[in-house]
């Protein structure tokens, strides 16, 4: 779809009405459609998979092209000539292309090799979240009833922008904020509640952009 849009407003000899009429369409698009595929993506599939070290480069590749979408998006939105807007048209379309293509042919895969993602869960978290709306994040998690080597994707999916939560595990959590460090620097809050011997609880929060 996004590729047709873009080719009525780059490839035929529109007049001045219609071409504006074109680019109003890909426009709208973009800022809607486009810019909900890329936040619900973050939420529901990259989120999970930040804090493992499989999967860690791997999302960092994909949020650093989801911006560069983002900023050619605000370039087509905000182009004051035929030009600009052309050029930001088919830069969103070649960098959306190829980001998808390894979202469906290398994320998911690997989302699926992943211990303690839960695929089918995170696919229906990302169709509510496509469709407007909110997911039931819960207050406390409780990890202690899950194996080690599944916890660590089931938190990081517990943690969009903005929000916070309090961690209740067996153990010293200590790898684990070494894993926020990596996968959010600077963006995350740490905050021991409870330190043992047999709980720990920590309160964790990720900043909001901008904030």
């Amino acid at each position: 779809m996004l590729r047709s849009r873009t080719a009525l407003l780059t490839e035929l000899r529109l007049g001045r009405a219609d071409r504006e009429r074109a680019r109003a369409a890909l426009t709208d698009f973009c800022t809607g459609e486009v810019r909900r595929h890329l936040a619900a993506t973050d939420q529901a599939l990259y989120a999970p998979a930040a804090g493992a070290a499989e999967t860690r480069l791997l999302i960092r590749a994909l949020r650093a092209t989801a911006a560069a979408v983002a900023a050619r998006i605000d370039v087509l939105a905000s182009a004051d000539d035929a030009d600009s807007a052309d050029g930001a048209a088919r830069d969103v379309t070649s960098l959306l292309t190829v980001h998808l293509a390894v979202e469906q042919d290398v994320l998911l895969p690997a989302l699926a090799l992943l211990p303690g993602a839960d695929l089918p869960l995170l696919a229906a978290d990302f169709e509510t979240l496509l469709e407007g709306g909110r997911l039931d994040r819960p207050a406390v998690v409780d990890v202690t009833s899950i194996p080690h080597g599944r916890r660590h994707p089931r938190i990081f999916a517990r943690l969009g922008p903005g929000e916070a939560f309090t961690l209740v595990n067996n153990h010293d959590p200590e790898p684990l904020r070494r894993e926020f460090e990596a996968a959010l620097p600077g963006v995350f809050t740490w905050d021991h509640l409870e330190s043992g011997p047999t709980r720990w609880q920590v309160r964790i929060g990720r900043r909001a952009p901008g904030a």
